[in-house]
């Protein structure tokens, strides 16, 4: 062994866990930087207000004038905690997020009349050069103007002294260069479709959002050993090596006691996620040696994607802190689980009504049929555009042993759930009786029952 790994060796085991500022009540600090409500009204004249408000709940569009007063007031709100840059914050097609910082310090030509500025079209819109960033063959290498444009639906936040604007990341000519807006469109679509749907069964009913609680596995190795490994620092996984003597043969890491100094390093980590408004909730051991997991909240589906694209880099920043290197590849180690990202996901109505889960009527449990029909439905007719949303060569790696995931896409229901299909089925086809509709509301939908949470495995 050489004697460079006998030093990161030392080094580790000499490691004592970092010391963690105790911050105030969770509920007191959350979302203290995060240009919420709560700041928007203070910094916001009403007639601002509204008209974000009007954007992120009816899709309004914004004008420049009014862009011009919400960027005052970002802008005030900002310097009110000594934030000195501003960046539009977006997600390109690499995996990560990018930005570019530049100064609110603006000054004359001759030097004079310094002053912090930032107008609405600094808000709206920016132009970042495109031909760096991937697109998927859509664009010859000389064409590189894109546009980044600010989404008023998730809201902006400070991040160290910068002002971070969530936007979107299109080409000159419109075609998408990133995540979020093929993302805005397909919500959209969903909210076009499902609400014409909903309408059947409550006229009240105005938008359809889907919702999303994602999972986060990840390692945490030691820095000074991971600087040994020039695979891992390039790759972010392990391509040789021999298997650890202790894997997870036992099944003991799984939801074990949490080691002391990763316990700091998520406690750390917690602190900052308050901060930015991530509502993370969850914290535990995984699977495999050193491997662990956290998760949120559900959210509306555009805020977590966000939220979890700026979690991964908080994650890295804090690892430093700690001394450790965190790894989010899919397959870092061969012979042990690799790190998935979990979806749980479902759509509700403005009204407050989760559509994927049965009601307590038999009218509420065949609005929950009629969209839990037709999300197998989307799998069956759509399943090459799932399969392929997913695929990647990092992620190909988990498709063996070790891992959750099977080679194949399918939706499973459980054993109540299809014998209720097999009830509806069974009706007899064509025009329904009064007889024949009073039959199939109480002796199939009514036979949901109201919580199914431990009516079937997964």
């Amino acid at each position: 062994m050489s004697t460079f790994r006998f030093q990161a060796l030392k080094e580790t085991a000499n490691r004592k866990p970092v010391a963690v500022e105790k911050l105030e009540k969770k509920s007191k600090i959350f979302g203290s930087n995060v240009f919420n409500d709560k700041a928007m009204r203070q910094f916001l004249t009403p007639e601002a207000y509204k008209a974000v408000q009007n954007a992120v709940q009816n899709g309004a569009k914004i004008d420049r004038v009014i862009a011009d007063q919400i960027a005052m007031g970002m802008k005030e709100w900002a310097l009110s905690k000594d934030v000195t840059h501003y960046t539009h914050w977006f997600q390109p097609l690499t995996g990560s997020t990018a930005e570019k910082h530049d100064a609110f310090f603006e000054t004359s030509f001759d030097g004079s009349d310094p002053v912090e500025k930032f107008g609405g079209s600094q808000l709206v819109q920016q132009e970042p050069d495109a031909s760096s960033f991937p697109n998927g063959g859509i664009r010859n290498t000389f064409e590189a103007r894109g546009y980044t444009a600010w989404d008023p639906t998730s809201p902006a936040f400070i991040y160290g002294t910068t002002l971070c604007i969530p936007t979107i990341f299109v080409s000159y000519t419109g075609e998408a260069l990133d995540n979020k807006t093929p993302l805005l469109r397909a919500l959209q679509a969903i909210d076009s479709a499902a609400t014409d749907v909903a309408k059947y069964f409550d006229k009240n009913v105005r938008k359809v959002t889907p919702t999303l609680g994602w999972e986060q596995e990840y390692f945490l190795i030691d820095r000074s050993l991971a600087n040994t490994r020039p695979d891992l620092l390039a790759t972010g996984r392990t391509l040789l090596g021999h298997a650890s003597a202790k894997g997870q043969q036992l099944d003991d890491h799984y939801f074990g006691s949490i080691p002391s100094r990763v316990l700091n390093y998520m406690r750390d980590l917690e602190n900052e996620c308050m901060l930015l408004g991530i509502p993370v909730k969850t914290r535990h051991n995984e699977v495999a040696p050193s491997q662990f997991e956290l998760a949120p909240i559900f959210e509306e589906i555009n805020l977590a994607v966000d939220h979890n694209s700026l979690l991964m880099d908080v994650m890295q920043k804090v690892a430093e802190r700690h001394d450790y290197k965190v790894l989010f590849h899919e397959k870092p180690f061969k012979g042990v689980n690799g790190s998935g990202k979990h979806n749980n996901w479902s759509l509700a109505t403005d009204t407050g009504i989760n559509l994927l889960s049965p009601g307590k009527t038999p009218m509420s449990n065949l609005q929950f049929l009629t969209f839990f029909i037709n999300t197998i439905k989307a799998v069956h007719d759509y399943e090459e555009l799932l399969r392929a949303a997913i695929a990647s060569a990092s992620n190909d790696h988990r498709l063996g042993a070790n891992e959750a995931p099977p080679a194949i896409i399918s939706v499973f229901i459980g054993q109540q759930l299809t014998k209720v299909l097999a009830e509806l089925e069974g009706v007899t086809k064509g025009k329904l009786s009064p007889e024949e509709k009073t039959d199939l509301k109480l002796n199939v939908v009514g036979k949901i029952p109201d919580v199914l949470l431990d009516n079937t495995d997964r």
